[in-house]
């Protein structure tokens, strides 16, 4: 689990600092006449909270899990971190306020 915790951070850092945008679903196929209709900044901005906000879901139900000894809250908090970052990921991106 600390493993994807590291994973999840790294890709936001990835897409956001180290403007790697490909990693972003759709963006490498657009032609360049659509990427320039998008604000990739702000798309970044969402992709970077919504990686960082998984890790760290996914981060408290490791502690509570040391800290109880209850394995279960660690699985918990992995599908918490799936069933809502990803739709966060899918959804926040196409909204109009990311378009020039």
């Amino acid at each position: 689990m600390v493993g994807i915790v590291i994973l999840f951070i790294v890709l936001g850092i990835m897409v956001k600092y180290g403007k790697m945008y490909s990693l972003i679903a759709g963006y490498n196929t657009m032609s360049s006449s659509e990427k320039e209709q998008i604000n990739i900044e702000a798309i970044a901005n969402v992709f970077r909270n919504g990686m960082f906000g998984m890790a760290l879901i996914i981060a408290v139900g490791i502690l509570l899990t040391e800290f109880t000894g209850n394995p279960s809250l660690q699985t918990n908090a992995l599908f918490i971190a799936v069933f809502t970052g990803v739709p966060y990921l899918i959804i926040v991106p196409y909204l109009r306020k990311y378009k020039k």
